[in-house]
């Protein structure tokens, strides 16, 4: 019986922890350039001293879909979305390179080209910096120009270029920060044929509904594993009784 108790506790814990994998996916179905992240199960034995007559189902895995999000025209100078194949060259909080399809750019205190989430954008020679400025614009191969304050459109010029590289997909692994990584702190090259679209953002691929979906079933998972908890301790509580002496 205590088998029984094993197995249910194990497939609740990794319930719950498939929940909230769910659930960072639908809390971030706004969130430009989001990329959803993936869960499976796998069975496990547990080995020690004797056979390995145990076996823990497991979370495995840190995979994320790598499914395009919609295009979403804005118009703001600053919002630009990857045509196709590609990502952004970011700076993440470690100081190495990082990837990322969230386009929606802006300019912090000190001129610095940054995500929203306050990632510096990279540019040919390390993080972007906007000097004063009456307008910018930014090309679809991420040349940034600017015309200079006091001066005339006439005056336009090219500053700097925004890193686009083209890695493969299936060698970059997703942090807990949502940006994208080579191993071994590996920096991709720039790649020309990767190409902005100015204007637009990338919205998130989370599917809604299929997470939806998910979160019932997995919640129905964790139920029945509690259930079967509790039948555990009642047969337990039953043999106790049965062992139990007259009297």
């Amino acid at each position: 019986m205590d088998k029984l108790l094993y197995v249910a506790m194990s497939g609740a814990k990794q319930a719950f922890a498939t929940q909230a994998v769910i659930n960072h996916n639908v809390a971030n179905a706004s969130t430009t350039g989001f990329r959803t992240d993936l869960h499976a199960m796998a069975s496990r034995p547990i080995w020690g001293a004797g056979f390995p007559t145990r076996v823990n189902p497991l979370l495995v895995g840190n995979e994320w879909d790598r499914s395009t999000g919609a295009l979403q025209t804005t118009g703001r100078d600053l919002d630009v979305a990857i045509r196709g194949a590609g990502f952004i060259a970011v700076q993440g909080r470690d100081g190495t390179e990082a990837y990322t399809r969230a386009g929606d750019l802006q300019l912090d205190a000190e001129g610095r080209l940054v995500t929203a989430s306050g990632h510096p954008v990279l540019g040919q020679q390390g993080p972007i910096v906007i000097p004063a400025n009456t307008g910018i614009q930014i090309g679809g191969d991420g040349t940034i120009s600017i015309v200079a304050q006091g001066q005339g459109p006439e005056t336009v010029s090219a500053i700097d270029r925004i890193k686009l590289v083209r890695p493969d997909v299936d060698r970059l692994t997703k942090g807990v920060d949502g940006l994208l990584r080579l191993p071994d702190g590996e920096a991709a090259d720039a790649d020309a044929d990767a190409q902005l679209a100015t204007g637009s953002i990338e919205a998130s691929n989370v599917n809604i509904a299929e997470a939806m979906i998910d979160m019932i079933l997995v919640a129905r998972h964790y139920e029945t594993q509690v259930r079967m908890m509790d039948v555990a301790n009642e047969n337990a509580g039953a043999a106790q009784r049965l062992v139990a002496p007259a009297g």
